[in-house]
C-alpha cells in the first residue's frame, strides 16, 4: 500500500539529509521509512518528523521503497511533500 503511494506521489523527496530540511521548513505532508534501513540512518528523521506531527509509516524493504520512487539503490526515507 505505501510502496503504491510513494510512486503515485507526484513529489517526493529521497533520502535522510533533504528530508529533514524539507521536514523543517514545512513541506511534508508524510514520511516513509523503510524497516530494514540502519536505526542510526533514520533515527534523526523519524523524530524530526515526530515532533513535526507529520505522520510516520513504515514498509519493510529499503529495495522495494527506492524502486517506488523510481531509483536504482534502495531508500531509507521518502517524504511525500505538499
Amino acid at each position: 500500500m505505501s510502496y503504491e503511494k510513494v510512486s503515485q506521489a507526484y513529489n517526493v523527496i529521497v533520502g535522510t539529509k533533504q528530508t529533514i530540511k524539507a521536514l523543517k521548513n514545512g513541506e511534508v505532508k508524510e514520511l516513509v521509512v523503510a524497516d530494514d534501513a540502519d536505526p542510526r540512518v533514520t533515527y534523526k528523521v523519524v523524530q524530526t518528523a515526530k515532533e513535526l506531527q507529520v505522520p510516520v509509516t513504515r514498509v519493510d524493504s529499503m529495495k522495494k521503497l527506492g524502486k517506488a520512487c523510481g531509483i536504482e539503490v534502495g531508500a531509507a526515507a521518502v517524504a511525500i511533500t505538499n
